[in-house]
């Protein structure tokens, strides 16, 4: 089976796929143009999120047979056009979801303890230690709109700073949430 990666695909997936025995061709930074052309002589494709691939593009990809979105979603692909041709659209959930819930923590210890503008004025010659003392994220209330894996994990983290965690999802129930 013949993989076209694009758009940066982890060289650890790329190795994996080798391994098992696939051809893989990767092709990061891919104009549209290039994908359309070159796609008909793939029998598989992986996009992170900077391909878009069309109904133009699946209808191109005459030997696609699965497309794989290595993230969360797949907004950038036309899924009833891969459908409509028999071809299998996956993507990977979990896949960020660990660097989005500590990104969110990262950045709100950052924002609580004024990081960027100390930055700034240090960077500057200035020492304005007591103006950006800042606030304790213990005992705040942090309120996550959407409890799904990224939702529910920064409210767990939330709560390893002892914040008080206010969830709202409609779509889970209210003792989960």
């Amino acid at each position: 089976m013949k993989v076209l990666a694009a758009d940066g695909v982890s060289p650890k997936g790329i190795e994996i796929l080798r391994e098992a025995g696939f051809e893989v061709v990767v092709k990061d930074k891919l104009p549209a143009e290039e994908l359309l052309s070159t796609i008909g002589e793939f029998d598989a494709l992986i996009v992170r999120s900077a391909s878009k691939v069309t109904k133009e593009v699946i209808e191109a990809g005459k030997n696609l047979k699965i497309i794989g979105r290595a993230g969360v979603g797949v907004d950038n692909i036309d899924v009833p056009a891969a459908t409509a041709r028999g071809i299998i659209v996956i993507n990977s959930p979990g896949g960020n979801t660990i660097a989005a819930t500590e990104h969110t923590m990262g950045m709100m210890l950052a924002m609580a303890r004024h990081v960027p503008i100390a930055n700034e004025t240090t960077q500057k010659g200035e020492w304005n230690r007591k103006k950006y003392v800042g606030v304790e994220l213990r005992g705040k209330t942090l309120g996550v709109v959407g409890l799904g894996r990224i939702g529910a994990g920064v409210a767990k983290r939330a709560q390893a700073f002892e914040m008080t965690t206010i969830g709202y999802d409609p779509y889970v129930t209210e003792e989960r949430a």
